[in-house]
């Protein structure tokens, strides 16, 4: 491996933050039981990120955790509600649909992640003990009656494996209480500045079966309201071609087919319906067992664009087919805890069922390509979209698509006591996890020589299966070498073995080969590389292939994946074809020392690394991408002051990305995932609070300081300097040079919250702000590639544009009373329009960029009522 003066500046780095570690000593994990959480201190706080019930002051890794209380003072409902409030957290929002967000920690980000047959996630989300992390768009569970919910930051490879890379959140529901029956109920009524109106209503029960039983049921519904309008627009297309003197095509007029959208015009396009429940049963079998069965269901329904084009007008879309994205899982789950002799022993199962199904608006991509194309007579003149009677056709893409995600998991865990001077906890850990893809993109009345084979009006198809499955065993010991020095050490050996198989491309009748008389048009649609063309035969070879070669019987192997007219991405065997694999195995390691000097004070430092499993690229000329590790060096420390008056933790850190995976948009838009350079990111999160009366402040800040360390290229180079050429024969390009800033984490991002409560009689009154503020942050690493057709170099992180900084402020003023609640409030008071992404429809095209916004400034009451 290549050594140069500033990979050994980083090792000596690194090596220093982990002498100071050594220096300082570090902390005795003092194990608390869950009692302590019924103290009379509220500002303890309960949590088990360490597979254990800890005080979250005693736990040695940056962690935030937003408990009940804090939840509700926030109004948190949702991801992106959370989002804000944990300043190591950020995310892409893949057309700022709700559930398809792509969550990051720590500047762990190359951007243009969350495709269906991409990389899988860097951070995990755990449902209580269960994973819930899904390819495509986080699970967003809606947030009521949640005992907490945890941010782990750093590489959590250890405990929670291969999606926990860069961190893990956690959210943590209440349980089944048998001490009594109560219950609450909670509405909120809200109206958004430029949109419309929203409203909730929520409700819990918990109800004591026996005096060891007790049934938990939760349930909600939510209308978010919308603030997008879709609002009259047309398209032009290309019509009649120019010619040059040779009588070839060198141009068009744009008075082809036009189209408007006026049967979708409408205020407020974008609102939301949310509901669903949630039930709990807890059986205590006998003083040491206890069985919790859960049952979780979820329907999210969008409608709408939730990203605004700028260049129609602020908060304003001209779209021209139905968009709208249903989004709806269930989860059962299993836990059983109970002791072995003196350990504690716990089995966690679950099997989650998450259906999407989604309606698209493609016209920028149709409009981008007759541009692009104009040159050689646009859509009309070039790809010759035309019906079956030859007539030229409106060119627009609707695309209809859906996934079918499954999930089954299991854990069996120990732990020995924890009062123990020599502790550990271990396990074993297994995960299966599909998903049935489904991408029609759609052109009516497009005929059937350019529809896909038996899909008529389908130019392109996607119809696939991948599977995920992980493997794994985990252990931690830790040894208290004094009373106030402890060491840990942890490792988890896995085995991961993913498969892709299926059809994804264009159609076209086995029959024709393009460019031979009497055939379809040239341009209009097949390839050697995706679709029919590249579909096997029973002879083995490609379609295309057999056919040049001469062969007589071309006769396609039946679809490996029903929905398809044949088989294009898989690996022909004599026993028909097989998924195309991609496996591999290894381990991760955690290595810390804390110093425990007070029950005050905890300083820690940390050598931790964390994994993502490599994967399959769809196209058989693009090879397997390997996965990615990343290494971590923090010190950190958690400190009590003032009689608990205050209470500041924080962490300093240097993580080593190694050849991390980078997905984007290659030719024609197709997605691909590659290996790219390495990448270095310093940094450093502060959680503080202050006070414990009538008046409390917290603070949470972190600083991402995320570059890369060598050239990315245009065209995979295990130098670095992008020579060569690519598949095509264009030369390589420095897509984005040495030292280029990571996308989408801000190098800054804070959130504050203060708080005042005064009696009023019999009631509490309080008063509340709460702000947040994060930096200018890019939306995509890249700088230069080839602009589609015409072959010129574009910037498409200039085209896409920066992501800018803005902060928003956020009041409450109510009461509480022993059994109800009332308050007021506005979010985002000054109305900003944050930006909390950025998208194009067509990536190499440079047109129409998307902003997905922060929701307008919005006023609401709250009411609740406890029982």
């Amino acid at each position: 491996m290549r050594r140069n003066s500033k990979t050994n500046r980083n090792g000596r780095f690194a090596r220093l933050l982990l002498l100071a570690g050594t220096a300082i000593s570090m902390p005795a994990i003092a194990q608390e039981a869950q009692s302590e959480a019924a103290d009379s201190d509220p500002n303890v706080i309960i949590v088990t990120a360490q597979k254990r019930s800890e005080n979250l002051q005693n736990v040695p890794i940056s962690i935030q955790a937003l408990g009940t209380q804090k939840l509700e003072q926030l109004g948190v409902a949702s991801f992106t509600d959370y989002a804000q409030q944990l300043p190591s957290v950020t995310f892409q929002a893949l057309g700022g649909t709700p559930g398809t967000n792509v969550v990051y920690m720590r500047g762990v980000a190359s951007g243009g992640d969350g495709n269906h047959s991409g990389s899988l996630p860097s951070v995990g989300v755990y449902l209580d003990e269960q994973p819930v992390t899904t390819i495509g768009g986080n699970l967003d569970v809606h947030v009521y009656d949640i005992a907490r919910i945890e941010s782990l930051s750093g590489p959590q490879g250890t405990l929670y494996g291969a999606s926990s890379e860069a961190g893990t959140i956690r959210i943590i529901t209440n349980k089944p209480d048998t001490s009594s029956f109560y219950g609450s109920v909670d509405g909120e009524v809200n109206t958004v500045n430029k949109g419309g109106q929203g409203y909730k209503l929520e409700g819990m029960i918990n109800a004591p079966l026996s005096s060891n039983a007790a049934l938990r049921v939760v349930g909600w519904y939510q209308r978010n309201a919308g603030f997008i309008d879709n609002v009259p627009g047309t398209r032009t297309f290309c019509g009649t071609p120019t010619f040059d003197e040779e009588d070839n095509i060198n141009g068009c007029v744009k008075d082809g087919i036009s189209v408007n959208n006026a049967a979708f015009v409408k205020k407020d396009y974008n609102y939301t319906d949310i509901y669903g429940g949630r039930a709990a049963l807890k059986v205590d079998l006998d003083d040491n067992w206890t069985v919790t069965p859960q049952f979780m269901y979820q329907e999210t329904k969008s409608h709408g664009s939730y990203g605004f084009d700028p260049s129609v007008g602020d908060l304003q879309v001209q779209h021209f087919f139905p968009e709208f994205r249903n989004d709806k899982f269930w989860q059962a789950a299993l836990t059983i805890e109970g002791k072995l002799g003196s350990w504690d022993a716990t089995y966690a199962g679950a099997y989650l069922d998450r259906k999407t199904y989604q309606s698209s608006d493609y016209t920028d991509y149709s409009e981008a390509y007759d541009s692009l194309y104009q040159s050689v007579g646009g859509l009309a003149n070039y790809f010759y979209y035309q019906d079956s009677l030859g007539n030229t056709i409106d060119p627009r893409q609707n695309v209809i698509g859906t996934d079918h995600f499954k999930k089954f998991s299991q854990e069996f865990r120990v732990a020995s006591p924890s009062t123990e001077p020599f502790r550990f906890v271990g396990g074993l850990f297994y995960q299966y996890q599909s998903n049935l893809i489904h991408q029609d993109y759609k052109i009516n009345n497009l005929g059937p020589l350019l529809s896909v084979n038996g899909q008529p009006g389908t130019l392109w198809l996607t119809q696939q299966k991948r599977v995920d499955q992980d493997y794994a065993a985990f252990g931690e010991f830790s040894l208290d070498v004094s009373p106030t020095v402890t060491l840990t050490a942890g490792g988890r050996a896995f085995i991961y073995d993913n498969t892709l198989i299926g059809f994804f491309g264009f159609g076209r009748n086995p029959a024709f080969i393009q460019g031979a008389d009497d055939n379809p048009p040239p341009n209009a649609a097949g390839s050697t590389r995706t679709g029919v063309a590249a579909c096997f035969t029973q002879s083995g070879l490609r379609l295309r292939s057999a056919q040049l070669a001469g062969q007589s019987d071309t006769t396609l192997l039946p679809p490996a994946v029903n929905g398809s007219p044949c088989t294009n991405l898989g690996l022909f065997t004599t026993n028909g074809i097989k998924p195309v694999k991609a496996s591999g195995s290894g381990g991760t390691y955690r290595l810390n020392a804390t110093w425990k000097p007070n029950s005050d004070v905890l300083v820690y430092a940390t050598w931790s690394r964390g994994f993502r499993p490599g994967g399959i690229n769809r196209r058989a000329d693009v090879e397997p991408y390997a996965a990615d590790f990343l290494t971590n060096y923090e010190i950190g420390f958690k400190t009590t002051l003032a009689g608990g008056f205050i209470r500041l933790n924080g962490a300093i850190y240097q993580q080593n990305w190694k050849d991390f995976q980078f997905a984007f948009l290659g030719a024609n838009s197709f997605t691909e995932i590659h290996n790219g350079p390495n990448a270095r990111i310093r940094g450093f999160d502060v959680d503080a609070s202050i006070g414990r009366g009538p008046l409390t402040f917290n603070v949470s800040a972190a600083y991402t300081d995320a570059k890369t360390l060598n050239n990315l290229c245009l065209f995979d180079d295990p130098t670095f300097q992008c020579n060569g050429v690519g598949p095509d024969g264009d030369p390589n390009l420095v897509s984005a040079p040495k030292g280029t800033r990571l996308p989408i984490t801000p190098k800054f991002k804070a959130s504050a919250t203060a708080r005042y409560v005064v009696p009023m009689g019999s009631a509490k009154a309080h008063f509340q702000l709460n702000g947040t503020y994060q930096s200018r942050a890019t939306s995509d690493i890249r700088t230069a590639i080839y602009e589609t057709y015409s072959g010129n170099v574009i910037n498409p992180a200039s085209q896409l544009g920066n992501l800018k900084a803005f902060g928003t402020v956020n009041s409450t003023i109510g009461a509480d009373w022993d059994s109800y609640s009332i308050e007021l409030f506005v979010s985002n008071i000054f109305d900003e329009r944050g930006q909390l992404s950025r998208f194009q429809q067509c990536g190499a095209c440079g047109q129409r960029p998307y902003i997905v916004p922060t929701t307008p400034r919005t006023f609401g009451l709250r009411a609740g009522a406890k029982f």
